[in-house]
Parts: C-alpha cells; structure tokens; sequence
C-alpha cells in the first residue's frame, strides 16, 4: 500500500482543514517554507521566508511536498548534506520509544519485543500494576527537531516506505497512547475525549516548513486511521477540526536555537537614546527582533514562551 498523504486529500477530509495545518500560532501568519529545496523548480513564492500557502501544495502542485521515503535517493542525500536532516529508521525509533517505556512503566518490552531491525507486537492488553492507564495518556512527550515525526507516529516504515496499516504494531508515542485508548474506552464520547488528551499530551517542533506539514499531517491521518479501526467509521468534520486545532499548536515551526519562528523578524522602535559628542554614526532608531514560539499548556488552560521552559529546565 502506498503512502497515501496528499494536501488535495486532507482537504477532501474537511473543509479548511488545511489552511488549518499551515497555521502558526506563534506568528498569526502561516508557516513558512524554511528550505531552498523549491525555489529553482517552482520559483520566488518558494523562498524559505514564503508563506506555504494552500494553492502552492494543491492541485496540480500536490504532489511538492513528498515524505522522504518517495524521494530520489540523490534528494534525500541532499538533504542530509545540506539542511544536516537526520533520518532515523522505524525500527530504531522503536527501540527507543520501548527506552522511554520502560523507565515509564518500570518494566521493559510493554508493547512490543525489538528483534533487530524489526519487532514483534505484544498482543495481551497493556497493564498498569501501580498506575492507571489514564497516567499514561497523560504523560507529555516531546519530539525535538522531529522532521516528519517517526517517534511520534509511524503510518509507514521510514526505510521502505511501506504502510503499517495495523495500528496496534505502530510504535510512535502517540501510537502507543492510542493503542491505550482503545483498548480501554469503548464509548465514543469517552474515547474522544481521552484521544484528544492523548494527542494534548504530544508536542514536537521542527524548522523546515515542508517537514512540520507532514508531520501534522502524520498525526491528523493517525486519527483518521484509530478512528475507523475502534468504530468502523470516518471521523466527522468536526471531530477532525478539534484534533487538527490541537495539532496546530502541539506541532510547531521553530529554530531550536533561538526558540523563535524561522524567517519572522519585525522592527520595534527602541526607546530613545540621548546621543553624545561620540555618536557619529547616523542611528536608526528601530530594531529587529524575531517572534518567540509559544505552545499551548492545554492542563492548565494558558499559553506559554517556550524558551521560558528551557530557562526553568
């Protein structure tokens, strides 16, 4: 099965949900492209400091932006050379997530076993011998420069490109939550409720626009796909606008150096400044200044700088 993401195919799911996934909260603006990947083929519009627009990605331009696995081996190279993209294989993604598990649940191997590049589903229902399963969905995660998200979720195997369409044998962090979900919560009001805590609970930032739109888009589709696997049904509009809202701000566009939005700096005045016999040099009084990134704490109902959690560690 090929990997089915496409922009013409998220807007055929609900309408505006799109423009949705290419907002920045941080800006009040869209996100930007962030990469120079498209500007000799496709033009200025294309620049990194362009807004990605949804008529830039749709219709006959749907097929711009592609995962990294449907790309010209020579491109993804490139990739790594010049924007040093790391790409990390499924089944090391896994293993990790299974690290970050254990230490979690004080036990290892809880939703699968890694066989060498691969691994082996647990099948039984997940316990929680001195916690609750609702802890978990809980518990928040972060995914640093995350790409197209492969720690997160994993529609399809990073190396191959094949889809895992069994959502119990995908090993994401979000994956995981979900798989707890729906093995614990049978009515759909309940499961909305604790999907939505679960994709909450989830954030991650990347620079490159193309990548964050993906990786908004993994998630968006992840919920599609637990969606008809726990009810045999399509989510409905309204339902996907309340996840995508939250992917919106969980999933953001970030130089992770400076904490603040790609290609977004604006002039201020500074204050004034009494000039003295020394200042020869003529003095603008403005300065430029990027936008620093805040994320929503959905738990306490507020919105916070990001660079302020750094600070606090």
């Amino acid at each position: 099965m090929v990997i089915d993401i496409n922009e013409d195919s998220i807007n055929q799911l609900g309408k505006n949900l799109l423009d949705l996934l290419l907002t920045d909260r941080s800006t009040k603006k869209r996100i930007v492209w962030a990469t120079t990947d498209y500007m000799e083929q496709y033009g200025d519009l294309y620049s990194p400091e362009c807004e990605i627009t949804p008529d830039l990605i749709t219709g006959a331009l749907s097929t711009v932006i592609r995962p990294r696995v449907t790309k010209a081996k020579s491109e993804q190279n490139s990739r790594t050379r010049d924007k040093a993209e790391v790409f990390t294989p499924s089944w090391v993604c896994n293993q990790q997530n299974n690290l970050v598990d254990e230490q979690w649940f004080g036990r290892p191997d809880v939703f699968n076993i890694a066989e060498g590049k691969k691994w082996k589903t647990n099948k039984g229902k997940i316990l929680f011998p001195g916690k609750t399963w609702q802890d978990y969905v809980r518990s928040k995660r972060l995914e640093i420069t995350c790409g197209e998200a492969p720690y997160l979720v994993s529609r399809y195997d990073t190396v191959s490109g094949k889809m895992i369409t069994d959502v119990n044998k995908r090993i994401g962090l979000l994956d995981r939550k979900l798989r707890v979900v729906n093995e614990n919560c049978d009515n759909e009001d309940d499961w909305m409720k604790w999907a939505k805590k679960a994709y909450q609970s989830i954030y991650a930032y990347e620079f490159q626009g193309d990548n964050l739109l993906l990786a908004r888009e993994n998630l968006l589709y992840t919920f599609v796909d637990n969606m008809q696997y726990k009810f045999n049904r399509q989510p409905t509009s309204d339902e996907l606008w309340k996840i995508a809202y939250i992917i919106s701000w969980n999933i953001w566009q970030m130089d992770g150096i400076t904490y603040t939005a790609p290609y977004s700096e604006i002039e201020h005045e500074e204050p004034f400044e009494q000039l003295t016999l020394f200042n020869f040099e003529e003095e603008n009084n403005t300065a430029k200044e990027s936008v620093p990134c805040i994320i929503r704490d959905w738990t306490n109902k507020c919105y916070v700088e990001f660079k302020s959690l750094i600070k606090r560690g």
